[in-house]
């Protein structure tokens, strides 16, 4: 018990110096080689089918395209999802909220 020199300390193991982290390493590493740029794909910008349709008011009785613009279960899908310019989100929210109150169209599935 007299030979406390030759094992090391908990607080000296810590204190060791640790290999530099490069830029591969971490929780994804190796995950596959990387693109330049770091994108996978060219995404297609999303046009406004309804502008390409030249439509210039989205109406409540207009049920076909109204529903094209919401899930099954009713909810009402994103610009994101559908491409929609911001005009025409508007009036299919108005119309699928005036359906909703008419009883034309569910609140949920």
């Amino acid at each position: 018990m007299e030979n406390n020199e030759t094992t090391p300390k908990p607080a000296e193991a810590a204190a060791a110096p640790r290999p530099h982290a490069g830029p591969h390493s971490g929780p994804h590493a190796g995950a596959g080689p990387r693109r330049p740029g770091g994108r996978r794909f060219a995404p297609r910008r999303k046009v406004c089918r309804l502008c390409a349709e030249k439509i210039q008011l989205v109406d409540y009785k207009q049920a076909q395209i109204v529903k094209t613009f919401c899930t099954d279960t009713g909810k009402i899908l994103s610009r994101r999802i559908t491409g929609a310019c911001a005009k025409h989100q508007r009036q299919i929210m108005r119309a699928v909220k005036i359906n909703r109150n008419l009883s034309l169209m569910s609140y949920n599935g």
